[in-house]
């Protein structure tokens, strides 16, 4: 077989499933199959476990349900951390000023004090700005070599610029220090969708995608309420201390507890022939280990022993693809010109770097308009923590409740656009919490309402920090979970893609929010953003109806046809 017609063959889009009939063997072997998989059985309507586990004691669809969360968990403290000092300390940005620039608070001149904390703003914007960059560099690693080696790699450097910042004295080694910290601190954004692709089923990924979402959103408010708390009575660097700390310490669980996710499923790709019989689910609602019913693959070969505890320390196992590095860095380039890809991209960049805007703007427009200490200004991102966490069965359960009942509708057959409708409280919530921001600053409106059941006053801006996190999280992880259904093989290039896209968004917007707002006024600020989000939001509606078939014609387009991946990517499903 020639390379070319070796290509020819293996780029073809796998046929549609037929929802009348099913053809088990057939259908496990299928590749490129963007999503369109079989995921309830069309006579009995069970839950069919999408991609099918191996035999393998180590295959990570194979862990208890108990190991599998305690490691969601693990990720969503990373993802939390990867934010905390990505935002938290903007809220002493004066202070630090002050330490860097004395003489420009001494002279009293107000021109001199906004040019030392217009220079303190980029330890933030850069951090922010490589997070997502320093990415391009991550993926491709975690690809070939797996996401452990570059777990451990990433927060080692975190941690290290972390306490550098500690000590640093000279303005220009604490910018390095948070250039390099961003580089470090951003890797594990974009590879935990990845592991938790890796460890859970297709039907269950929904919530651990919303519960990683919102620890993405609480790991800023949360920064920015315990820097806020720390500033009352301590130097602005005991942040850089405490986080060091709290680093430190999930660093600590990454390397001792914490096992490689990848895993190269041979069966799926029909590499070797295994007549591997599929597992069915008990209960229709699925999702509980109890729930599963394990019959074991008649596989020709005997499987592996269970690794040891210290073997699975081991920090680099094997090359887990025959892919260039140099494909592996390009993808994500071509991947962003996808329809679906791109518009993820634009609903995170909407509504996560909306927030950017309202956290890189809060402390100035809480000081102005109601004379706000920077604690107190920490202390108001409790409503955004609040509605972080309630965009996690919003944007998950109900996510994956809404692609179910379409499952069921369509035969069994799971297409990714089944999940876009879940998206539709975002688009309520998101410009709604923007507008709300925007005329409770621009009127400094005072009237109160009773926060139910603490009987802690809420203003309107309260109220929109709750509704724009609650629409952080449940939007984004709606969008995020349709795309890696699409293009599973390459979720990790599918992430960062859309991440990449979002934090240079983000990185632009915070150095135009202040400049827009003094020029048109908070309310037509945060009025513009909110009629933006809601024009990107609502595109969901022609996705829902033509994205399947916009996601096929656009798999031959000549630009993507460089990005299409190798079978040893293939995951089975």
């Amino acid at each position: 077989m020639t390379h070319d017609h070796h290509h020819e063959v293996h780029d073809e889009l796998a046929p549609e499933l037929n929802p009348d009939a099913e053809e088990a063997k057939a259908e496990q072997k299928r590749n490129r199959t963007l999503g369109n998989v079989r995921l309830r059985h069309h006579e009995t309507n069970e839950i069919i476990l999408i991609p099918t586990p191996s035999n393998d004691p180590n295959d990570p669809l194979n862990w208890s349900q108990p190991y599998k969360y305690y490691m969601a968990i693990v990720v969503c403290l990373a993802m939390m951390m990867c934010n905390f000092l990505a935002a938290g300390p903007s809220i002493a940005i004066a202070e630090a000023a002050f330490t860097f620039f004395p003489s420009s608070f001494a002279s009293g001149d107000e021109g001199a004090i906004n040019s030392a904390i217009s220079k303190c703003a980029y330890f933030f914007t850069t951090t922010a700005l490589l997070q997502g960059t320093g990415n391009f560099l991550w993926v491709p690693l975690c690809n070939k070599y797996g996401r452990r080696p570059c777990y451990i790699a990433s927060y080692t450097i975190y941690l290290a610029t972390a306490v550098w910042c500690i000590f640093e004295g000279e303005y220009n080694g604490f910018l390095v220090a948070r250039i390099l910290m961003g580089v470090g601190s951003g890797a594990a954004e974009t590879i935990a969708p990845v592991s938790i692709a890796d460890v859970f089923f297709l039907h269950e990924r929904g919530t651990i995608m919303a519960m990683y979402n919102c620890f993405l959103s609480v790991g800023v408010a949360g920064g920015m309420m315990v820097a806020g708390l720390i500033t009352i009575n301590h130097d602005w660097r005991v942040i850089y201390q405490v986080a060091s700390a709290l680093i430190g310490f999930v660093l600590l669980l990454a390397v001792f507890s914490f096992p490689e996710t990848a895993y190269v499923r041979r069966n799926s790709s029909g590499l070797t022939d295994s007549s591997t019989v599929t597992r069915f689910s008990g209960d229709k609602s699925a999702g509980h280990g109890s729930d599963i019913e394990n019959v074991v693959p008649s596989d020709i070969s005997t499987p592996p022993a269970k690794e040891t505890y210290l073997q699975s320390l081991k920090i680099f196992h094997r090359t887990y693809t025959n892919e260039s590095f140099f494909k592996l860095f390009f993808r994500p380039f071509g991947l962003i010109c996808l329809p679906p890809i791109l518009w993820v991209a634009l609903v995170q960049a909407a509504t996560i770097g909306f927030i950017v805007a309202v956290s890189s703007n809060v402390a100035v427009a809480f000081a102005d308009a109601y004379d706000f200490e920077p604690w107190q200004v920490g202390v108001c991102f409790v409503a955004g923590i609040i509605g972080s966490l309630i965009g996690i069965p919003a944007g998950g359960y109900f996510g994956d409740w809404v692609a179910d009942f379409f499952t069921q509708r369509n035969g069994g057959i799971r297409d990714p656009e089944m999940r876009l409708p879940a998206i539709i409280p975002s688009l309520i919530c998101a410009p709604l919490a923007l507008v709300l921001y925007g005329i409770g600053i621009e009127h400094k409106l005072h009237w109160i309402c009773p926060t139910i059941g603490l009987g802690l006053p809420a203003n309107v801006r309260f109220l929109s920090l709750r509704l724009v996190n609650f629409a952080i999280s449940q939007g984004t992880s709606v969008a995020l979970v349709y795309v890696i259904d699409s293009y599973r093989p390459v979720a990790g290039e599918v992430t960062l893609a859309v991440m990449g896209f979002k934090s240079l968004f983000g990185f632009l917007l915070s150095f135009y929010t202040n400049p827009w707002v003094e020029k048109s006024g908070y309310q037509d600020a945060y009025g513009a953003m909110a009629g933006i989000s809601a024009g990107i939001l609502i595109l969901f509606l022609p996705l829902y109806i033509w994205g399947k078939a916009i996601r096929h014609a656009s798999w031959n387009w000549p630009v993507i046809s460089y990005m299409h991946w190798e079978d040893d990517r293939e995951v089975g499903e």
